[in-house]
């Protein structure tokens, strides 16, 4: 394999603006909508910033009827420089901390959260 094994990934939310108000505020990012594909039900999709030739995966906050939200068994990672900036952001967007910034030996940081919507999320750095 020449690349990272994850692609693109989907987090599924019940209340788009208040999922969309909650990454933009913990991550300083801007989500834009853009076009669904076609799909049997109706679909609202917002995509995370992201460049088609960089290294890392790109996704999106997807609200479709029918998916379950909240507490699945996916967990994302966003990348940070220190994830516990993005980590103290949490409460006042609308979330909470699951676990502090935690060492995890040479593979650096990671903080977990459970956003606006109940999804588990991860952060990592390095510092």
């Amino acid at each position: 394999m020449a690349h990272n094994p994850v692609v693109w990934f989907e987090i599924y939310v019940s209340d788009m603006p208040r999922a969309k108000a909650f990454y933009e505020t913990v991550l300083g990012v801007s989500l834009r909508a853009m076009e669904t594909p076609p799909m049997d039900a109706p679909m609202q999709m917002l995509f995370f910033p992201g460049e088609p030739n960089a290294g890392g995966a790109s996704g999106a906050l997807v609200k479709m009827q029918g998916v379950p939200v909240g507490g699945g068994s996916t967990l994302v990672y966003f990348a940070c420089e220190d994830c516990a900036v993005e980590a103290g952001r949490v409460a006042k967007a609308g979330g909470q901390i699951f676990k502090p910034k935690t060492a995890i030996g040479p593979y650096g940081h990671i903080a977990l959260f459970k956003d606006s919507e109940g999804n588990m999320v991860g952060l990592h750095s390095m510092q």
